[in-house]
C-alpha cells in the first residue's frame, strides 16, 4: 500500500524543510515547493493527500493556493499555517474552504494528529460526491480579536456551523461574546438577508414569555388590544437568538419543543398554526448538562438546541489577549469621544493581567471606556482603571504566580550555577520546558539570559 503524499509550501526554505521533517516522521511522503506557482505545478503533475501551506509567501499566498486548488474541482485538504495566527484569520480560513489553521512555530504532534486527521477526512470525502464549491465571494468578517487557541478553536467552530442551518448552542459567562457570536451565524449564513432577532429569556416578564415568542390575537387576554406577532414571526427566514435559554420556565419548554419540532407555532388565542421558518441560537451562562440531570431543563429541548455547541472561554482563560482587547477598546471609545488614543502604561497591563475579570471582555470594554475619559497626557496609568470584584488591592501589589514561580526558577538555577539539565530535574520538568519559560521572559522583556544561560562545559 502506497503512502500518503504530502505537499508542503513555504517561501522560507528551513521552515519548510523543518515542516517536511515533521511530516515525513509520520511516515508520508513529501513533496517541498517554495512557491504559489511550482505548489500548483506540483498538485497537477502528482495527486497529494494533503496540502500544508504558509500563509504569506511574497505576491502569492496560502489563500491564492487553496483558491486554485479548489478552482481545480479539487476538495484535497488543505491546511493554512501562520505566524500570526489572529481569529478572523482562523475563520477566514475556514470559510474559504481550508481543512484547519496553525500558527507557528509547528508542533510535531499537533501536526502528526492533524494530517491524521486531515487523510481520513480525504478518504471519508472520496465515498460522496462533493458540492462544488460556492462561487459568491465571503461577505466581511466582523471585528475579532484574539489570537490565544482556545478563541482560534471556537471561531473555528463558529465558521464551519455559519453556513449550514443546524440549532447551534453558545456556551459561556456573562460577558464573553455569545450574542456576538449569534450575530455573526447569521452573518455568515445564507439567511444573512433576513431578520436577527434577538431576546434574552431571563428579562421576559413572567406570564408574557409565551405572546413574546408566539404572538398573540386581539382579546386573547384582557391588555391584547391588537394581534401582535412573536419574535418567531418576526424572525421568519432568519435567525432567532434566544439569549439566557437555562431560565426558560418549564411550561414554555415544551411549547418550545414542539415549535422547533414542527416549524408551526400557534399565538396566544388564535385556532389556527402559523408556519414558521427559523434558525435557532441559544445560549446559557448555566451548566445545561447538569440542569438535564436535575430534571430542571428538558432533556429532548437540550439535543434539539445544542445540535452543534460552541464554547466561549472566560478572559482568565485568554490573558494572552489582554493587550489587543485593551488596544482595541481605547481605539474604539477614543474615536467615539473625539479623543486621542491613549496608551498603557506598562504598570496599567500589569494590573490588567492580575485581575480575575468576572465579568469578562464586557468588563474590560467598561474598564477602557472610562480610561479614555479620565485618561491624562495620553496615558492610562493604574490609579485609572476602575476595578471591581477581583481586582488587586491598589496600596499593596501582590506578585502574581508566575512571577512567584519564576522567583523560584531562578533560585534554583542559581542552586545548579546554571545548569539547565540539573535545574529541569530539580523542578520536576523537562529541559525543554525551562528553556520555553526562558523564551516567554525575554518575549516580556525579563531579563532572560538568567534562565537561558549556557551550561558549563
Amino acid at each position: 500500500m502506497s503512502s500518503t503524499r504530502v505537499l508542503v509550501v513555504d517561501d522560507l526554505e528551513m521552515t519548510a524543510r523543518a515542516i517536511a521533517a515533521m511530516a515525513e516522521s509520520f511516515g508520508h511522503s513529501i513533496t517541498v515547493c517554495y512557491d504559489v506557482e511550482s505548489a500548483l505545478r506540483a498538485f497537477d503533475s502528482e495527486p497529494c493527500d494533503v496540502v500544508v501551506s504558509d500563509v504569506r509567501m511574497g505576491a502569492l499566498g496560502g489563500f491564492d493556493l487553496l483558491r486554485g486548488i479548489r478552482q481545480r474541482g479539487s476538495q484535497v485538504p488543505v491546511v493554512l499555517v501562520t505566524g500570526a495566527a489572529t481569529v478572523s484569520a482562523a475563520m477566514e480560513a475556514v470559510e474559504q474552504g481550508a481543512y484547519d489553521y496553525l500558527g507557528k512555530p509547528v508542533q510535531r504532534e499537533q501536526l502528526g494528529r492533524l494530517l491524521a486527521r486531515a487523510i481520513e477526512y480525504k478518504r471519508l470525502l472520496a465515498r460522496e460526491t462533493p458540492a462544488p464549491a460556492p462561487d459568491s465571494p465571503a461577505t466581511a468578517l466582523t471585528d475579532i480579536i484574539g489570537h490565544s487557541p482556545l478563541m482560534l478553536e471556537a471561531f473555528k467552530d463558529v465558521a464551519r456551523a455559519a453556513r449550514g442551518d443546524a440549532n447551534v448552542l453558545v456556551l459561556g459567562e456573562n460577558g464573553t461574546g455569545k450574542e456576538m457570536v449569534a450575530r455573526l451565524l447569521h452573518e455568515k449564513s445564507d439567511r444573512a438577508a433576513r431578520p436577527f432577532v434577538a431576546v434574552n429569556v431571563a428579562a421576559i416578564a413572567p406570564g408574557v414569555a409565551e405572546s413574546e415568542l408566539f404572538g398573540h390575537v386581539r382579546g386573547a387576554f384582557t391588555d391584547a388590544r391588537e394581534t401582535r406577532q412573536g419574535l418567531f414571526q418576526q424572525a421568519h427566514g432568519g435567525t432567532l437568538f434566544l439569549d439566557e435559554i437555562g431560565d426558560l420556565e418549564p411550561a414554555l419548554q415544551a411549547k418550545l419543543l414542539r415549535a422547533i419540532q414542527e416549524r408551526r407555532i400557534k399565538p396566544v388565542g388564535g385556532n389556527d398554526e402559523i408556519e414558521v421558518d427559523i434558525r435557532l441560537v441559544s445560549a446559557t451562562n448555566l451548566d445545561l448538562a447538569r440542569r438535564v440531570r436535575d430534571g430542571r431543563f428538558r432533556q429532548d429541548l437540550y439535543y434539539r438546541i445544542a445540535v452543534v455547541t460552541i464554547s466561549l472561554p472566560p478572559l482568565r482563560e485568554r490573558v494572552d489577549d489582554i493587550p489587543d482587547l485593551a488596544a482595541y477598546f481605547l481605539a474604539r471609545h477614543a474615536s467615539r469621544s473625539g479623543r486621542p488614543v491613549p496608551r498603557l502604561a506598562p504598570e496599567a497591563l500589569e494590573v490588567l493581567h492580575a485581575h480575575a475579570w468576572p465579568g469578562n471582555v464586557r468588563e474590560l470594554e467598561n474598564v477602557m471606556n472610562r480610561a479614555v475619559q479620565f485618561s491624562r497626557q495620553g496615558l492610562v496609568t493604574p490609579d485609572l482603571l476602575s476595578l471591581g470584584e477581583g481586582a488587586a488591592p491598589a496600596a499593596k501589589r501582590f506578585p502574581t504566580l508566575d512571577e512567584k514561580m519564576e522567583e523560584y526558577v531562578l533560585e534554583v538555577l542559581a542552586h545548579t550555577n546554571h545548569n539547565l539539565t540539573q535545574a529541569a530535574r530539580v523542578l520536576g520538568i523537562s529541559r525543554r520546558t525551562l528553556q520555553r519559560m526562558a523564551a516567554r521572559r525575554r518575549r516580556r522583556g525579563g531579563e532572560g539570559a538568567s534562565l537561558s544561560q549556557p551550561e558549563p562545559r
